[in-house]
Order: structure tokens, then sequence, then C-alpha cells
């Protein structure tokens, strides 16, 4: 009835609203987040001990820990330059660890059963090599990249190019291969503890260990990477590329698939045909992902001295404090200062300082090639940080790049620190009257985003910050 529509038709309304904000509210998103992770976690601890007993699920999660800290310390470095949060870190590596691992000790399964009995019908087939070179490279790597998606989708802010995609693939796959590696060492542990192995049990054990501890422990973060690149390729093209969007990722997971299932395929081999493909195949790759990840990381530092250097010519930080944001060294001197001469909470304001300089930085840097919407906004909202955080930072910066920088004439015009007495949108005042520089060829970015290399270095002025919290 006509009656009855307008006075659903509010409340349906107001229902669908409260809904809507209680979907929207960060607390019970990561609520549920964590709630399923843990669930994971539960099953597949109950799964592991079940397999491996005990004791094995002791021995395996003991020995299986130990290349952990060094992965995640490398990562970690990486990430430096422009760190992820931790809460997003830790989502990576339970996610892999958990929620990846069950997935796919629950498909591996039911799918291999499935080919071996429905399409692979040769009574000769190994159900084994099936499962792990057919089944397991594609479930697993789906597995994992499911969280590299779910990152790039809904946090697009900590997904800002090629090494927020290594890193956080290396995070999921580091996870994914720490509860492999207890399940695969307890089983080992367990079998020899049954034959009375050497008599206590260490025999398929050492053997497991080396090859996967020693000889590989970097093997699934090597097949993860190939998608995290190519999601991190595709996070710095604009919206306007779709379809290279979409490509770029999927031609990174179809590679982590194929290393995956090329792997696998050769723990078939023995002797020196196994060797063979580990040193002229797996090393040289790994070798080359290092060379990749350690070059951008030092192009990512070059551009921060870059860019900084051009606000600096407006006068927004100091050439000292421009030069030294490009070397990880002057910024843990800044933070030893501040440290050692005030206290700790002293010392995160000044790592504060330098990871928002650094984000001002390479959005403005990203923003030559994407043409993004809400870049004005978004820089507005770092100078919005940047500006409380200036009376510890900067001079401690300062302090710690003066004894480094070159002494060679510094590229970018001598300017006195600007007084912060004015509104936080506008150009610092004495700025305003500098000589134009080649340096500065910034200006408030055009329609679509996009700064124009014409105008000095200027934040734009239309638009405002968005209302709350400012996270960057």
């Amino acid at each position: 009835m006509p009656g009855d529509g307008a006075v659903g038709g509010p409340v349906a309304g107001r229902r669908q609203k409260r809904w809507t904000a209680w979907l929207h509210n960060r607390t019970v998103r990561t609520s549920c987040i964590g709630v399923l992770l843990a669930l994971c976690g539960l099953a597949i601890l109950a799964i592991v001990r079940a397999e491996t007993g005990t004791e094995g699920f002791v021995i395996g999660l003991v020995l299986a820990t130990v290349p952990v800290p060094l992965l995640i310390s490398a990562l970690r470095w990486l990430d430096k330059v422009e760190p992820t949060p931790w809460r997003t870190l830790v989502f990576a590596f339970a996610w892999g660890a958990c929620a990846a691992t069950l997935v796919a000790i629950v498909a591996n399964t039911f799918a291999t059963e499935w080919l071996t009995t429905s399409v692979i019908t040769n009574t000769d087939t190994d159900e084994d090599i099936v499962g792990a070179v057919l089944v397991a490279p594609v479930v697993e790597e789906i597995a994992k990249v499911a969280a590299i998606l779910l990152l790039y989708l809904y946090r697009p802010r900590n997904f800002t190019g090629l090494l927020s995609g290594i890193v956080l693939a290396g995070f999921v796959a580091t996870g994914f291969a720490f509860t492999e590696n207890i399940l695969y060492l307890g089983t080992a542990y367990d079998e020899d503890q049954e034959l009375g192995a050497a008599g206590d049990g260490v025999s398929s054990t050492a053997a497991t260990f080396v090859v996967r501890i020693i000889m590989s422990p970097f093997a699934h973060p090597l097949f993860t990477t190939l998608a995290g690149i190519g999601f991190g390729l595709a996070a710095t093209l604009p919206a306007r590329r779709q379809t290279l969007r979409i490509v770029l990722p999927s031609f990174g997971l179809l590679g982590s698939i194929s290393l995956h299932a090329l792997w696998n395929g050769t723990a078939s081999l023995h002797g020196l045909a196994f060797l063979a493909v580990y040193l002229l195949l797996m090393a040289p790759l790994c070798a080359s992902l290092i060379w990749l990840t350690v070059w951008y990381r030092g192009r990512m530092l070059r551009t921060v001295r870059d860019v900084l250097g051009r606000y600096a010519a407006q006068g927004w930080v100091t050439p000292a404090e421009a030069w030294g944001m490009g070397s990880m060294a002057v910024r843990s001197r800044a933070r030893d200062l501040a440290r050692r001469e005030v206290d700790a909470k002293a010392a995160r304001q000044v790592g504060e300082y330098q990871r928002v300089a650094t984000s001002l930085a390479l959005l403005r840097a990203r923003a030559q090639s994407t043409a993004d919407p809400c870049f004005g906004a978004r820089e507005q909202e770092l100078l919005t940080r940047l500006l409380p955080l200036r009376d510890l930072g900067s001079p401690y910066n300062s302090r710690a790049a003066a004894p480094a920088m070159p002494r060679a004439p510094y590229p970018y015009p001598p300017h006195t620190y600007p007084p912060h007495t004015y509104p936080p949108y506008t150009y610092p005042p004495h700025a305003q009257q500098q000589p134009r520089s080649h340096h500065a060829w910034y200006h408030q970015p055009a329609p679509g985003g996009r700064p124009t290399p014409h105008d000095p270095f200027a934040p734009p002025t239309g638009a405002q910050p968005p209302p709350g919290r400012h996270r960057y």
C-alpha cells in the first residue's frame, strides 16, 4: 500500500545507513578480521598438531622460527624509507601463516584427489607429484595473493609503489612458509621417531632442515614477490589505465605460480640435477630480486632528496634537511641526537617528522606520473601534520645532516627557516619573495591532480584536508 511505502522507506533507509556505518566502522572491521584470523590460526594449530604430534609440533615450531627474524629484518630494512604501518604488516604475516595455509591444506587435498580420480586417471600417475606441481602452486599462490589484493584495494595509501608490493608479498609469504615449515619439520621428526633413525630421530629432520631452512628460506617469498611486483607497478599507474592495472598483477600471479610449480617439480630430482636447478635458476633469480629491491630503495632515497630540495627552495624545509632525508644514516643520527639530548619521546617525534616529510616528497613525485584527484588534499594533510613537528624535527635533522653534506655550494638557494605563524595551507611568507629557481618547478596540481612543471613549488590553496583525524 502507499502508506506502507511512505513509512517503510525512511525506516529502511535508516536501517541501511546504520548497517553501512557499522560496516565502515574501523574498530568493527579490525575486530572481525582479527577474529577470523584467530579462528584460522586455531584450526591450523589443531591440524598441524594432529599431523605431527605434540613433540613434533614443538620441534617443528622451534626450527621453523630460525629464518623468520632474518627475513622480517630484511623486509623491514627495505621498508624503512617509507614505512608501512605495523598493523598492515602484522595482517599480512598473519594471513599467510593462518588463513592462506588453512585454505591451502584443505584445497590441496580435495583438488589433488579430484584430479587423480576424475581427470588424470592413469594408474601410474604419482599423486604426490600431481599435487605438488599442478595443484599446490595454484592454490597456495592464489591464497597468498588474496591478502595483497585486499590491501591493494582497501589500503591504497599503504600501496605506494614497487617496494610496497615486494614488502607486503614478502610478509605474506614468510608467514605462509613459517607454518608450512612447522608441518614439514614436525612430520619429518615424527617419522624419524617411528623409524628410530640414528637412535634419536635426527636424520630426516636434519635433511628437511637443510633443504627448507638453510638452502631455500627465500623460496616462498621469491614466488609471491613476483605477484607483489605486479601489484606494486599497477599502483603507480593512473586510474585511467585500467587494463594495465589488471594485466600487471595477473602476469605477476602467473609468474608466481609458474616459478612455484618449477621449484616443486625439481623436488623429484636427485643429486646434481636438483643442485643444477638450484644454482642456475633459483639462486640467480633471488640475487637479481635482491639487487632490484636495493637499487629501487636507493632510487627512492634520491627522489626524496630531490623533491624535498624543491620544497626547500620555497622554504618549507631547510636545504640541510632535504639533503639529509636522502640518507638513512643521517636520519638515524638525527633520532640518536634527539634521544641523547632530550628523551625517547623526542626521538619518536623526530622519526615521525622524517616519515611525514618522506611521504610528502614521494607523494609529489608520484603525482608527476599519476593524475590523482586527491593529490591536493593529501598534500595539504601532510603539510598540516608536518607543521607541529618542525620545532623539534627540523633542528635535529639539520644538525645530523650538516657533517655529511657536500662542501660544494648546494644547488638550492639558501633560506632562513620560515616562521610557523602563518596558516598551514599558505606559502611560507618569506618564500613568496624568493627569486624563481630552475629547481622550483612545481605549482599546485593541474586538473586531475598532476603538478605542473612551470610555477614555484607552492602548496595548493583550493582543497582542504578531509575532516577527522589525519593519517598518512
